[in-house]
């Protein structure tokens, strides 16, 4: 299970673009937390605590307990809205989580003994269709990710759904058919000329410089 990371927050009164700009001037991140059959709540991040947070790559998939005047609210990011330049987090939208909530969580997939694969090992090449995998997991059984073993695969097998041992709660988001994960494809292979058309093509270009001498010739 992923790891619940505490973080700070301060209450935000007021709303609005010029407040935004405002916070984000002074090196806050405006954010906001809905859900659970609350009223949403605005809130104020320190962007430099929030952008390392978000540097790890795992925020979207991590439960955070943020703290306001003393009071947790359990949640999980759900959107953010980046500069189109910088791309310093200008917002973020959190969604609270009740005891028992089920969510729809992109969790990572991990491919392991490609070592040992014979497919991998006879020149095959390992074609990840999905890097990640959306599941519906129980709010605190969020798995960090899910393994891939390549140890049997040969070339032309596939990884699906089904191959995956999943936590107890666990489902994949799509579950209406085994869809693929990663397939051994074969290597490529390059055509090289034969001897054949090298000759032929010495042949042409024989009979082409023949050709010239001989016109050269007639104009002497």
């Amino acid at each position: 299970m992923s790891d619940i990371i505490s973080i700070t927050a301060d209450k935000r009164e007021r709303a609005g673009k010029g407040v935004a700009r405002a916070l984000r001037r002074e090196g806050l991140v405006p954010a906001v937390i809905y859900g659970d059959n609350k009223d949403p709540e605005g809130i104020t991040l320190s962007r430099k605590d929030f952008t390392r947070l978000y540097n790890t790559g795992r925020l979207m998939s991590t439960l955070l307990d943020i703290e306001i005047d003393g009071k947790k609210s359990r949640v999980i990011t759900r959107d953010l809205q980046l500069h189109p330049v910088r791309d310093d987090i200008m917002h973020a939208d959190f969604l609270r989580l009740g005891k028992g909530s089920k969510i729809a969580v992109e969790v990572q997939v991990v491919f392991l003994n490609e070592e040992t694969s014979p497919g991998l090992k006879s020149g095959g090449v390992l074609n990840v269709v999905r890097y990640t995998v959306e599941l519906n997991c129980p709010a605190d059984a969020i798995p960090e990710s899910i393994e891939i073993d390549l140890g049997e695969l040969q070339v032309g097998d596939s990884a699906h759904i089904s191959d995956v041992k999943l936590p107890d709660g666990v489902e994949p988001v799509i579950s209406d058919r085994d869809f693929t994960i990663a397939t051994i494809a074969a290597p490529s292979v390059s055509v090289e000329p034969t001897e054949e058309d090298g000759e032929g093509e010495e042949g042409e270009d024989g009979a082409e410089a023949e050709s010239t001498e001989a016109e050269e010739g007639g104009e002497e």
